[in-house]
């Protein structure tokens, strides 16, 4: 399991969709297929799907080693379709991140 944690170097791409509440599943789905797509591209590390309860929003959090392997992946799904199907089901808010700060219970 990969663990969110500051200062590694890796990667946070964080993809905020809109969805009408009765596409988010179709929206999940493709995005599990997108996911399985990503995971074959060398630096790609992991991936987590969250959806809203009122049904309007999925987030999906992916890591990737390094700045040049996301966008690697992102080419790669690109080139496949995933990119466009994903967003003709939902509008997204997409952004790159470095983790800078993290707390876990104790």
């Amino acid at each position: 399991m990969t663990a969110i944690t500051s200062r590694t170097g890796i990667v946070a791409h964080i993809n905020v969709f809109t969805v009408a509440p009765e596409k988010q599943q179709l929206l999940i789905d493709s995005l599990i297929e997108t996911i399985n797509a990503a995971r074959t591209v060398p630096g790609w590390l992991s991936a987590r799907l969250h959806r809203s309860y009122d049904g309007t929003r999925v987030v999906n959090y992916v890591q990737y080693e390094s700045q040049e392997a996301a966008q690697a992946v992102l080419r790669h799904l690109a080139a496949g379709g995933y990119l466009k199907r994903n967003t003709e089901l939902g509008a997204v808010a997409p952004g790159q991140y470095e983790v800078v700060y993290t707390l876990e219970k104790e």
